[in-house]
This record gives C-alpha cells, sequence and structure tokens, in this order.
C-alpha cells in the first residue's frame, strides 16, 4: 500500500490510503460465488486493483458487463502485445476474436504470468459474456470486432505520421470509450455520448500510457514496441530508441514534452463528456482514470525519468484521488491543479513551449469558466471533517516529530487497527 517512505514525506495520504484498504477488501468480499464469475473478478482485481474498486460502486448488471468487456479488450490486447506470436497467427486471431467470445470451449495460450491465466481460461469469461444481456453482448462484440481488426490493421503498419498515431489509439483506446459509452446507454442510465468526446476519453488515457511506457515498450524482447509517431521523434533523433541513450537526454526530453502536448489536446472533450454523465457511479468510475491520467502527464513533462524507468503518481495520491472524487467540483480542482503543476516546468527554450504554454492555458481556462474554483476551500474544509472519524487514533497520526524507526512503526499500528491481515510490515530504516 505504497512505501511508508512516501507516507512519511507525505503525511496527509494516510487517512485516503487507509480508506482505500478498506475498500480494497470489501470488493473482495463481494466476488460472486460462481465459478465462471468468481473468476472474471479475481482476475480484474490481478490486472487492475484500482480499477476492480472503481467498478464495485456500478449497478450489478452494469458492473458485470464492464467487468467483461474489460477482460475481453484485456485478453485481445494480451494476443496483440505477445511479440513471440507469428504475425501469420497473430492476425487471424485478431480479427476473429469477437467470434470466440461466443465460444465456451475457446483459448490460446499467450501472455505472461496473469495474463497467461487469463487466456488459458477464457472459456470462464465466455461463459459469464452468455449470461450478459443482449444489448451488453452487442455492445461487447461490436467493439471486440472493430478493435480486432483495427490491431490486425497496425501489426503490419508503423506509426508513422500523427493521423496515424490518433488512428491506432482510436483502434485501441477510443473504442473503448465508445463501448462504455454504448453499455452505459445500454442501461439505462445515461444519454448515448457523442462519439467524439467518447474516442477523447479513451485517446487522452491511451496517449498518456504510451507516453509513461516508453521504456517499457521500447526494450520489449524478442521485439520492441513503437508507438511513438515517427512524424514526432524523428525531429529529435534519428532513430526512436535512441532518446534512451544518456546522450540524447536534451533532444529526448524535448520529445517527450512534444509527446505531452499532443496528448493535452484531448482534455477539453473530456472535461465535457464528464460534466453531462448523472449517474454518480458512472461518472466516478469515468473522471478517477481521467485525473490519475493528467497527473501523471504532469509529472512526466520536462522528465528525463521516463527515460530511465518508471513514473508514476505515488500509491497515496492515488488514493486521495480515489477518495475525493465525486463531482465535476473536484475534476475541475484536479485539472486546473495538476496543469498548474505542469506550468512553470514549461521552458522558454523548448520548441514546442508556446503550443504547450497555449493548451495549459485551454485547460485552465475551461476549469475557472466552469465557476467552481472558488469552492477549493469548502472542499478542504470537508477534508479535514472526514479526519475526525479517526479521531479516537488522532495521537498515532502525529508523525513529523518522531525518528523514522518510530513512524515506521506507528505506522505499522494504524494498518493493523484495520480488520484482516496487515500488509505492512516494520522496517529497519527509512531514507
Amino acid at each position: 500500500m505504497g512505501s511508508l517512505a512516501a507516507v512519511l514525506r507525505h503525511p496527509d495520504d494516510l487517512y485516503p490510503l487507509l480508506k482505500l484498504k478498506m475498500a480494497s477488501r470489501q470488493a473482495e468480499k463481494q466476488i460472486p460465488p460462481e465459478p465462471h464469475w468468481a473468476f472474471c473478478y479475481s482476475m480484474l482485481h490481478k490486472v487492475s486493483r484500482s480499477f476492480a474498486l472503481v467498478i464495485q460502486q456500478l449497478g450489478t448488471d452494469l458492473r458485470n458487463a464492464v467487468c467483461i468487456f474489460y477482460l475481453v479488450l484485456r485478453a485481445l490486447d494480451t494476443v496483440e502485445d505477445d511479440t513471440s506470436i507469428p504475425t501469420d497467427v497473430k492476425v487471424p486471431i485478431l480479427i476473429a476474436f469477437h467470434r470466440h467470445v461466443y465460444d465456451r470451449e475457446w483459448h490460446f495460450s499467450c501472455g505472461t504470468k496473469e495474463y497467461k491465466v487469463l487466456m488459458d481460461q477464457f472459456h470462464h469469461v465466455s461463459t459469464a459474456f452468455l449470461e450478459l444481456g443482449k444489448g451488453y453482448q452487442d455492445a461487447i462484440e461490436d467493439i471486440t470486432k472493430r478493435m480486432g481488426a483495427g490491431m490486425a490493421k497496425f501489426i503490419c503498419k508503423e506509426v508513422e505520421s500523427i493521423d496515424d498515431y490518433d488512428e491506432y489509439c482510436y483502434y485501441v483506446a477510443g473504442l473503448v470509450g465508445l463501448g462504455l459509452s454504448k453499455l452505459f446507454y445500454a442501461s439505462g442510465t445515461e444519454d448515448l455520448a457523442p462519439d467524439s468526446l467518447s474516442n477523447s476519453m479513451g485517446l487522452f488515457l491511451q496517449k498518456t500510457n504510451i507516453i509513461r511506457d516508453y521504456l517499457e515498450d521500447i526494450n520489449e524482447i524478442p521485439k520492441c514496441r513503437m508507438f511513438w509517431p515517427r512524424e514526432i521523434w524523428s525531429k529529435y533523433v534519428n532513430k526512436l530508441e535512441d532518446l534512451k541513450y544518456e546522450e540524447n537526454s536534451d533532444k529526448a526530453v524535448q520529445c517527450l514534452n512534444d509527446m505531452v502536448t499532443n496528448a493535452l489536446m484531448h482534455v477539453e472533450d473530456c472535461l465535457k463528456y464528464m460534466s453531462a454523465l448523472r449517474d454518480h457511479a458512472i461518472f466516478r468510475f469515468c473522471a478517477i482514470p481521467q485525473i490519475m491520467a493528467i497527473g501523471t502527464l504532469a509529472l512526466c513533462y520536462n522528465n528525463i525519468e521516463v527515460f530511465r524507468g518508471v513514473v508514476k503518481m505515488r500509491r497515496g495520491l492515488t488514493a486521495k484521488v480515489i477518495d475525493r472524487t465525486n463531482n465535476m467540483t473536484d475534476v475541475y480542482l484536479a485539472f486546473y491543479d495538476f496543469s498548474n503543476i505542469l506550468k512553470p516546468k514549461i521552458n522558454k527554450n523548448d520548441p514546442n513551449a508556446t503550443k504547450t504554454l497555449s493548451r495549459v492555458e485551454a485547460i485552465q481556462k475551461a476549469c475557472m469558466d466552469s465557476g467552481v474554483l472558488n469552492k477549493r476551500f469548502v472542499k478542504v474544509s470537508k477534508f479535514y471533517k472526514q479526519l475526525s472519524y479517526f479521531s479516537s487514533y488522532w495521537p498515532l497520526f502525529s508523525l513529523t516529530s518522531l525518528p523514522p524507526e518510530q513512524a515506521s512503526s506507528r505506522i505499522t499500528t494504524i494498518f493493523n487497527l484495520l480488520p484482516g491481515p496487515s500488509i505492512v510490515r516494520p522496517i529497519k530504516c527509512l531514507p
């Protein structure tokens, strides 16, 4: 649940982390007893714990549909990602995948770790899929068919232009946005959102992941995966893999900033999409990943560490986002705050500085025009009221004046107050 060192540096992360731990345990208790549904929800917890938490808030029918939609697309993505599968084998599977979801006997061994388990036991997913309502099945089949065809296209095609980049992201993520909008509509809780806005919701998340995962993708064995468009990276280096070498650090950061600037173009559409949602659970389901994306871009921008290792939001900050995202006021505040973190990092000598600044200011204007930013102090006051839940344990929260050994022990004590086994262990020293 996040490193103890991070909690010591950010003690206000502790309460949201506690809530996240309790929510995680509660979600695990809600796994259905039927073998196929138990497999699906258990697998969901393994491949995406944060997604598994947020999905629990949805109504039962919609929750089941979204769970299966996610696992079907995750399985499809596992086939695409496995660079050991020959192209002449991979392409037909991708194209026919929408038919495999109707076959209780179909499976295909590929991927690694939990993804291999998903593929080996895909019959559980197919069995659960066949129990969904017809409207949900049709939406999932349609998106799976279109996504599989798009993935197959880009197996044999490089991402050359920015148009190619947008097209690839449409196939692998924009269609997810369209599919979710269809599922929300089929549930009877939301109007059908415009395709352009649904597409932007997916593209913003996908482009963030592509930026953050540069090093993992370029080092993929046996064959690297390259999703950054040549039209962008060729302005800075001769080969995409050159960005990871230390001698190209300055050019790498400039290229990175170019990529982040491209991703920011989708933010205003995302804000429009979220502002139209009526159902609170669906709103949170959509909003939390979007806030995580803008937070991740704020961390990645102008950050050479993207080419050295993993750059991601700390666990405590993630817990805060999950805990505090309840309405559009929270969304506008988060987007404004994260854009404020990114803004001072813009170097006037960066080739795209003017464009980046323009996009950041457009985001901030959209947030200001909402008229909710003056409610910031109400939000802060509400947070401190939430802390009163732990008033009986308040002395335990006084961490900053303690030596690392004692602070570590105290945090362990706090986690052990919760029901169930503690996942925090005392540590001998902290930096």
